[in-house]
């Protein structure tokens, strides 16, 4: 029973890989972005205003926006040396329709803003656009290098007589 398990297991893995694998990175015209900022050990958050991004990358299976993590950078650095705020966990949202977004900003803002008792937990700070600005990241020439690595990795067939 357990030879069948863990080769039920692998197969399931290795679809899962493959699935994975064809998924493509793809430039999509405009995403819309904001940014939030929080840190354990105070009450102060940031938020950013919602900013449209021109030519981002998603990954065309699920839509998920592709270096996520470097814009999550961006708003730490820039909450790091012109805020004098090291130490903030940041996270982004994104939709590709602003009033998706805008209804996504709005729920989070009421987390940080209203309590069932009346009281305000949180210093919600806002940061002015013309202040911080998400810069895109431009993922076409690491998709050119990974599509010429797949083609040169591809097996080549040989000519028959």
């Amino acid at each position: 029973m357990k030879k069948y398990l863990v080769a039920i297991i692998c197969i399931l893995m290795t679809g899962a890989c493959l699935t994975t694998a064809n998924a493509r990175k793809q430039p999509v015209p405009h995403m819309y972005m904001f940014g939030l900022a929080a840190s354990f050990t105070d009450t102060i958050v940031h938020f950013t205003a919602i900013q449209e991004l021109d030519s981002v990358w998603i990954e065309s299976k699920n839509d998920f926006l592709q270096e996520r993590d470097s814009y999550s950078s961006q708003l730490r650095e820039y909450l790091n040396q012109k805020q004098q705020m090291p130490h903030r966990t940041c996270i982004v949202f994104y939709s590709q329709k602003r009033a998706k977004l805008e209804k996504k900003f709005q729920k989070i803002m009421r987390l940080y803003t209203q309590s069932k008792d009346g009281l305000q937990h949180f210093d919600v700070r806002h940061i002015d656009p013309q202040q911080f600005h998400f810069t895109t990241i431009d993922l076409s020439e690491y998709v050119a290098q990974e599509e010429a690595a797949k083609a040169l990795a591809a097996p080549v067939e040989s000519p028959t007589e």
